[in-house]
């Protein structure tokens, strides 16, 4: 009897896991495929409808040089700036929700967006080349992070008081934003304007190279420390008696959440609600989070960007709309539910 306990009791949860696992890998087949597709509708859907192969043939260089121009040049790194910053949106944000353990942080609620929209304006302003936008966005949002400890420091970083700061940096970088935005001459403004409302129009493969390395190098050394999240979930002391030290580790993938939020802002702009939905939405699908779920969510992240900016320029019938309109349209009434299940008793909301 004493051996059959234990080993009836595990099963469940082997099972649980085998389940989970087996989910994972489904999800993650079908989100590559739906990802490959369409990417493959974004290249050759446009003012110039390509046909699928040709369109394929003039990424590589091959066929007609105007479509080659229009692919290499055009599309294509619209398509590669929208994978790349949705997919680090999506990870900061599930970084951000189990590091404040609470499931309406992300970096456009905390502050990290607006610092690095302040850092890319204020550089617009200052008339530097767009190379140092990156460079830029990282600074503003490490400044908005240094605001929100600072700030949050007196309540030894209690969860609620963080959101509620970083609402309050997130909102007073905005102002400054705007402000600089109406004292800018008239060409200046226009262009800091549809960088602020989330847009990927105009991006070139040089902001791809600096973003998108950033964004990918960073994704890689979450990955790798994903773990130390699950030993922090635990405690302070059960991390401690782990041999973790939990504020350096807690301080690192916060730093890490920061990078990858201000970097996808340097590609798309303040694109709201991915960071904060993806996380969710992933949960909902996959159970649990691991690091299996980590990559699922950085693949619906990516889909999500690249299916919003291909509705904006292929479906809705509203030209010029910017990405960041239609996913803040996806994202408040995910939001409104989030609020409302977060406010029914703790039974209700399991049930």
């Amino acid at each position: 009897m004493t051996a059959v306990l234990p080993v009836t009791g595990l099963r469940p949860r082997a099972g649980a896991i085998a389940r989970q696992r087996r989910r994972s890998l489904l999800l993650g087949l079908g989100l590559t495929l739906a990802l490959v597709l369409l990417t493959g509708l974004a290249l050759s859907t446009g003012q110039l409808k390509l046909p699928l192969l040709d369109a394929l043939r003039a990424l590589v260089g091959l066929g007609d040089p105007g479509n080659v121009l229009v692919v290499q040049e055009f599309r294509a790194p619209r398509v590669v700036s929208a994978l790349i910053a949705g997919a680090g949106l999506a990870v900061a944000g599930t970084l951000l929700q189990r590091l404040f353990r609470n499931p309406l942080a992300s970096p456009d609620v905390v502050g990290v967006t607006g610092g690095a929209s302040f850092g890319a304006v204020l550089m617009l302003a200052l008339g530097a080349s767009q190379a140092f936008i990156p460079l830029a966005a990282l600074g503003g949002g490490t400044l908005a992070a240094v605001l929100l400890g600072a700030f949050a420091w007196r309540s030894r970083m209690a969860v609620n008081r963080l959101v509620l700061v970083g609402l309050a940096v997130q909102s007073g970088l905005a102002a400054a934003v705007n402000l600089m935005i109406v004292r800018f001459p008239a060409e200046l403004a226009a262009s800091a304007l549809q960088w602020t409302t989330g847009s990927l129009y105009g991006r070139s493969w040089d902001e791809v190279r600096i973003g998108g390395t950033a964004i990918l190098l960073t994704s890689l050394l979450v990955f790798l420390l994903y773990r130390r999240v699950a030993v922090l979930d635990l405690g302070d002391d059960s991390a401690g008696g782990l041999g973790l030290d939990p504020n350096r580790s807690r301080l690192g993938l916060l730093l890490l959440a920061v990078v990858l939020a201000s970097m996808a802002a340097a590609l798309c702009g303040p694109v709201a609600f991915v960071a904060l939905a993806v996380p969710h939405l992933v949960r909902l699908l996959a159970g649990p989070p691991t690091p299996a779920t980590l990559a699922l969510t950085a693949l619906t992240g990516a889909l999500l960007l690249l299916g919003s900016d291909y509705a904006v320029l292929n479906l809705l019938p509203i030209h010029g709309l910017p990405v960041g309109a239609v996913t803040a349209t996806l994202g408040a009434p995910w939001l409104l539910v989030l609020m409302i299940r977060q406010g029914r008793p703790p039974q209700r909301r399991e049930s």
